[in-house]
């Protein structure tokens, strides 16, 4: 208690934040959580592609070290047979030798050796060479693979302590969450003015209405921003990247007043959020943690963090 009274002399109150405190922090939070969430999504591609490039080396791998082999063989069968009763090693020391060719350069004369022997000898060369470059090859991509994996776990670890901290905000204010305004109906139907891809798209949307919001997901029960974008244009037989950052580069860009329903629509100056503009001043969208996939007015919160519309 003697050390509590140093630390907090009584008497002293200590000020609650206001709610206009609180909801600058939320806004600061969503635009921080947004940002590290497409961050995350790009270091798991990277890691995706470095896993991908070191399982396609390590099977080139394998298909040389088949023919490596083969070829070895050959090389020591006829090396074999040259050298046989000469000072060098022993025929069965040729054969287990790592590398026939070393035995055959220690003469001085090769010339005995047929073109058919030669071209093997020299295909044998090759076949090593390219050995061991793939392998140190697919070494590097499994180092760079684990590299993207541990910075795709520690963005994670920091999403959810941003997360965290987020939720016990709104758990004590829980009237400045600025998406409260949204129908988060579970499953739904587009009945707007759209056509042709931008309807596929938006109807795929509306489907996913009640859905959670998960970082990292792309449906097929839970989404994230980026996520459900992309699956929703995929829908409609339009291939879009993983992140919002891609995303914002599929397309002819639009303003505000130029939306039309099916555009993607961008929010913040990093472009951490997007959603589809369904029309009517309105979007669905995959908001964060905590909530579900849902149709929100872009009056408001969301009109003051509009960036622009990309239509794909």
């Amino acid at each position: 208690m003697a050390a509590g009274g140093l630390i907090v002399p009584s008497g002293v109150a200590v000020a609650e934040p206001t709610q206009e405190e609180v909801e600058s922090k939320l806004d600061d939070l969503q635009e921080e959580a947004d940002g590290i969430v497409q961050e995350y999504n790009q270091a798991q591609e990277d890691y995706d592609a470095a896993k991908e490039k070191a399982e396609d080396l390590e099977e080139r791998v394998g298909d040389e070290q088949e023919r490596y082999d083969k070829l070895r063989d050959n090389v020591a069968d006829f090396a074999s047979a040259a050298y046989q009763g000469n000072d060098l090693d022993s025929p069965s020391s040729v054969i287990n030798v790592e590398n026939p060719g070393d035995l055959l350069a220690q003469s001085a004369d090769v010339g005995y050796l047929s073109d058919n022997q030669k071209e093997k000898l020299d295909d044998f060369s090759d076949s090593s060479e390219r050995l061991f470059r793939l392998k140190d090859e697919a070494d590097a991509a499994l180092g760079e693979a684990k590299d993207k994996k541990e910075e795709a776990e520690e963005k994670k670890d920091e999403v959810e302590e941003k997360i965290d901290e987020q939720e016990t905000l709104l758990a004590d204010f829980p009237s400045a969450d600025p998406a409260d305004d949204g129908d988060d109906s579970a499953g739904g139907s587009y009945t707007g003015s759209a056509s042709g891809d931008a309807r596929a798209a938006l109807d795929f949307a509306y489907a996913q209405l009640g859905k959670p919001y998960v970082y990292g997901a792309a449906g097929p029960d839970s989404f994230d921003c980026s996520g459900l974008v992309m699956r929703a244009w995929g829908a409609a037989g339009v291939s879009l990247p993983r992140t919002t950052y891609g995303q914002a580069e599929s397309g002819h860009r639009v303003t505000r007043d130029q939306l039309q329903p099916g555009d993607i629509v961008f929010f913040f100056g990093g472009l951490g959020h997007d959603g589809l503009y369904v029309g009517n001043g309105q979007m669905i969208h995959a908001p964060r943690t905590g909530k579900n996939v849902e149709v929100v007015s872009l009056s408001g919160y969301w009109d003051g963090q509009f960036q622009f519309g990309v239509r794909p």
